[in-house]
């Protein structure tokens, strides 16, 4: 039976995983089609490598917290809890694309203080 048991799981969190990475990817591209950087998506495809890593492993804590992480708003509790607690080291980056392909940008460090600069 517990043989079964991790086999059942481990079959349907790669279904899960798969359809979940292959959504995540698609919306990651559009983000980047639409000039923006694709953050909340690139987290998203984390927490679904590491569901999948999760779920292959025997265990029925590995399992639960590998199937909680195929959850799209735990993963926003997560993304959200972890930001707060990493607030400060993370840089924002914007971009565009020039019709000559070059790509422009520019970029923030959110942990030293502005101070009235323009960074760009």
């Amino acid at each position: 039976d517990t043989l079964l048991l991790c086999i059942l799981t481990a079959v349907i969190g790669s279904f899960l995983v798969r359809k979940q990475g292959l959504e995540t990817l698609l919306r990651g591209r559009a983000s980047m089609m639409n000039g923006q950087l694709p953050v909340s998506e690139m987290f998203h495809g984390f927490c679904i490598v590491i569901a999948g890593a999760l779920l292959i492993t025997p265990g029925f804590v590995t399992d639960t917290i590998g199937f909680l992480l195929l959850i799209p708003p735990v993963r926003d509790l997560l993304r959200t809890y972890l930001s707060k607690h990493f607030d400060g080291v993370v840089e924002t980056q914007t971009y565009r694309r020039r019709d000559d392909g070059v790509i422009e940008g520019e970029y923030r460090r959110v942990d030293e203080p502005d101070n009235g600069r323009d960074s760009g």
